[in-house]
């Protein structure tokens, strides 16, 4: 389309469009000066920002001939509320009644200072949290009865450690002797340290299998390197000693649980996955306290605490000194029988020794006897 100079004046006539310039004032100054809203409430404190915006209606209305249509002053009720007088009452005044707050812009009601809201709003979270209602009900009480063994195996502990210290505080105790409650105790605590090494290469495997099925793409050594790193942690604390795998086993559902809860937040398992995994961690990593916090009680109270080892020593010791026992009985048998052989031998010599006396008393009696006869017969 060829444009020419009368179309391009028709043009910017049309753009050109006439409008009524209000009158200067004050107020249209002020109004037209005034900075943006959305500047003004970035510098604002978040205190200013919450409460109401005041009405920009009398400014829209300086602008204007007219003016705003609230502008006459009734002389005659401001005179009548000069001439009025002031009444006291004593009775109403406070502390605060005349102080009147800077942000405030009246009395509040007693019913709006909510004192327990923030604890109220941190129940409900935490309600919340452990609700698990998006968790698939299989893996919840799956979940939940997989915790069973570490809180029977903790409680089986404190209960115990109480029950040695009551023995070493009374004499007895209540519902075993403390040889037997050591020995349970050395039967729990393996059972609950290997099974902690089942749980925890099992949470590694669930990276292999979300991998293999393409949960969240697929990641190949980001997501494999878990599902490694958990059994070659998990299974060397069963030749640990007890305070070491515990706390070695602590440490490593930790770790699993932060990584599982990136993943989450990558996409790498579903969304209720990060919630459900606290929750389980948060059980466990009680139990295991609970567990070292026992553990630690009857050491305190009973420094003989025996580990395997020992009781392997002990047996060892035992079967030595029965060893040496019947090794002593028998030497002292030997010695027995030797001195009744002995006191036989001298009996059977002092009664030869007798006989052979008697047959030379005999044989001299004999030959006196002869001699007598001989010198009878002479």
């Amino acid at each position: 389309m060829l444009r020419t100079t009368a179309t391009r004046s028709l043009v910017k006539n049309f753009a050109k469009v006439p409008t009524s310039r209000s009158s200067y004032s004050a107020a249209s100054a002020t109004f037209r000066n005034a900075a943006p809203r959305r500047q003004l409430s970035n510098k604002r404190p978040q205190v200013l920002a919450s409460l109401p915006r005041s009405n920009t209606g009398a400014a829209l209305f300086a602008t204007n001939k007219a003016g705003p249509p609230y502008d006459k002053i009734d002389t005659k009720s401001e005179k009548k509320v000069a001439e009025s007088k002031l009444e006291p009452h004593p009775e109403a005044v406070s502390t605060a009644s005349s102080a009147i707050p800077v942000f405030d812009r009246g009395h509040k009601k007693e019913d709006d200072a909510d004192m327990m809201a923030g604890i109220k709003s941190d129940v409900k979270t935490i309600k919340e949290t452990f609700s698990l209602n998006e968790v698939p009900r299989e893996s919840l009480y799956i979940g939940a009865a997989g915790v069973i063994p570490y809180a029977a195996t903790s409680l089986s502990t404190v209960y115990l450690a109480w029950d040695i210290n009551h023995a070493h505080a009374n004499g007895t105790g209540v519902l075993f002797s403390p040889e037997t409650a050591h020995q349970l105790l050395e039967l729990i605590t393996p059972i609950q340290i290997g099974y902690g090494a089942v749980i925890i290469s099992f949470l590694g495997a669930i990276h292999w299998g979300l991998e293999y099925a393409g949960y969240g793409g697929y990641h190949s050594y980001r997501r494999y390197m878990y599902g490694v790193i958990a059994p070659a942690v998990a299974w060397p604390t069963i030749f640990m000693p007890v305070e070491y795998a515990l706390i070695t086993q602590f440490l490593a559902f930790n770790f699993l649980y932060f990584a599982d809860a990136r993943a989450t937040v990558k996409g790498w398992f579903p969304a209720w996955y990060s919630t459900y995994r606290f929750v389980l961690t948060f059980f466990v990593g009680a139990s295991i306290v609970a567990t070292l916090v026992g553990r630690g009680q009857i050491v305190r109270a009973d420094h003989s605490l025996k580990s395997p080892v020992d009781y392997i020593k002990g047996d060892r010791d035992a079967q030595w000194e029965a060893l040496e026992r019947e090794e002593k009985e028998r030497r002292l048998a030997l010695e027995k029988e030797s001195e009744e052989e002995d006191a036989e031998a001298e009996e059977g010599g002092e009664e030869e020794g007798k006989d052979e006396g008697k047959d030379e008393e005999s044989k001299e009696s004999k030959e006196s006897k002869g001699g007598d006869n001989d010198k009878e017969a002479k």
